[in-house]
């Protein structure tokens, strides 16, 4: 079983940046690949970056060159670094870690990500 929480969402400017953290508990988080994904009202919830345990990274090509995915095995944290936000990335983002090859896929709870002037 893993808890993830998420922390770090808010409303910001376009132009601006912010920085999502996902605390993982309860398993061993090193061996899960970790991933942000984002849903917007009305939309379905898509990948926008995510981390493999050996720290292959990939991202929806909407966010390239703006996003940086990255993990602290040492602190069970995956970190979403958003720079150059746009209103278009205004949506609820959730942290999920996955275990390859098996059935474990946990979600944390969101939070907010509001672009706005």
């Amino acid at each position: 079983q893993v808890q993830l929480v998420e922390s770090g969402g808010g409303l910001v400017q376009p132009g601006g940046s912010l920085t999502l953290s996902c605390a993982a508990s309860g398993s061993i988080f090193r061996v899960y690949a970790m991933g942000w994904y984002r849903q917007a009202p009305g939309k379905q919830r898509e990948l926008v970056a995510a981390i493999t345990s050996g720290g292959s990274t990939n991202y929806a090509d909407s966010v390239k060159g703006r996003f940086t995915i990255s993990r602290d095995n040492a602190k069970n944290t995956v970190t979403l670094q958003m720079n150059s936000l746009k209103p278009e990335d205004t949506a609820v983002y959730y942290c999920n870690a996955d275990r390859p090859h098996t059935l474990y896929d946990y979600w944390g709870q969101g939070t907010q990500v509001t672009v706005s002037s």
